[in-house]
């Protein structure tokens, strides 16, 4: 008796992990949840009073009935932050402000964009900003995330050489810029 008493209460204390399957038998070994289908999608609450919300998780996903968008919790449960993931995810920016000192004529100029961009992004001051926003605007963490182009510039004033993969531009300064001199620089998300 005693064998057996031993014996179920090992059984109890093993935990067991599997994943959920819907429409699927063998559900994909890194899902905790596989919905498999070829005719129908997945339907998110759709949630119109996003305050009803008590203590969403950081990370929560609904439909924003009102905004029209899927919306993710970004923020923590006391202090929620519901940012739309879709439409309005944006595939394409402008690079923020950059200086090019073309003082004097020179080859071989180097300026690394992706760092140019994540420093303005990561520690914006308190009189540069909102009272209610926080220090860091969210940007991509990694400079492969993004493809670069050069979309415009003052052909008179730059020659573009090349623009690496991790954003690194590399240019010449032909002459000293005019008060009508630019470059675009245009970030694609991938």
């Amino acid at each position: 008796m005693n064998k057996i008493i031993t014996l179920m209460m090992a059984m109890a204390s093993i935990t067991y992990y599997a994943q959920v399957g819907i429409n699927t038998t063998s559900p994909d070994q890194s899902a905790a949840l596989d919905v498999t289908s070829t005719s129908k999608g997945l339907l998110l609450p759709r949630i119109s009073n996003l305050s009803s919300v008590t203590n969403p998780a950081t990370g929560l996903i609904i439909f924003d009935a009102n905004k029209k968008c899927i919306s993710q919790n970004v923020g923590t449960p006391t202090t929620p932050d519901w940012t739309c993931l879709s439409p309005y995810v944006s595939k394409f920016f402008y690079m923020p402000s950059v200086v090019f000192d073309t003082t004097t004529t020179s080859t071989g100029q180097t300026k690394d964009l992706y760092t140019l961009y994540k420093n303005q992004f990561s520690n914006v001051p308190t009189n540069a900003r909102s009272a209610s926003a926080p220090a860091s605007i969210p940007f991509f963490p990694n400079a492969t995330d993004l493809y670069y182009y050069v979309t415009g510039y003052d052909a008179s004033v730059f020659k573009i050489n090349s623009v690496s993969s991790t954003g690194v531009l590399n240019y010449d300064v032909l002459s000293n810029a005019t008060s009508a001199s630019f470059i675009n620089i245009v970030f694609v998300v991938k």
